[in-house]
Parts: structure tokens; sequence; C-alpha cells
């Protein structure tokens, strides 16, 4: 079970910084920016105890189906962007291939 808390938190990580990229400005303001390196490493580096039990194609396919997801709505909610049917279908194809892994998959660990 503790792998995936570590891969919800690396998500969470990843999410988290990349969300700040836009405000880093090119890693030109050093409190976003340090927000941004401080992200990926917790994310990756959770990402890594995570692949000692979750195959590296699966935590991946997780690691960036729900990265994308949040990623789109933090996009939508906090920097205004808009999201129309084609990124909404795109989406919700996204989100029914990971549950398809982590529902039907024999090399999930559970």
């Amino acid at each position: 079970m503790q792998h995936w808390i570590y891969l919800a938190v690396a998500i969470i990580s990843e999410v988290i910084a990349t969300s700040f990229l836009k405000s880093a400005e090119g890693f030109t303001r050093f409190w976003p920016s340090l927000v941004v390196v401080v992200g990926y490493l917790l994310a990756f580096y959770l990402l890594s105890l995570t692949l000692k039990t979750i195959p590296v194609g699966v935590a991946y396919a997780i690691w960036s189906g729900v990265g994308i997801l949040l990623i789109a709505l933090s996009g939508w909610l906090f920097l205004d962007q808009s999201l129309d049917m084609p990124a909404l279908i795109g989406l919700s194809l996204i989100v029914a291939g990971v549950a398809v892994i982590n529902v039907f998959s024999r090399t999930v660990a559970h």
C-alpha cells in the first residue's frame, strides 16, 4: 500500500512543480523556481521508491495520466485556460486508460 502513497505524492509534487513553471519565468524568479526544483526532485525520488514495487510502464502510465488530468484542471482553475470539448474527451480517454490499467492489469501491484 505504501507504494501507492509514494506514487500519489510523487504525482502531486510533479503537478505543483509544473504548475509553477510559468510563474518561474524561465527560472528568473527565485521562489517559484525553488518550488519547481524541489517539487521535481521530490517527485522523482518518490517515483523511484514506487518503482521498487510497481512495474515502470504501469507506474509511468498512472503518473502521466493522472498528472495530465491534474495539470489541465490546474490550468483551468488557476491560469484561466479553457478546455474545449475535444480536450475534455481526450482527458476522459486518458482517465479511462488509467482505470483500465488499475482494474484489469495483472502487472499492477495491489
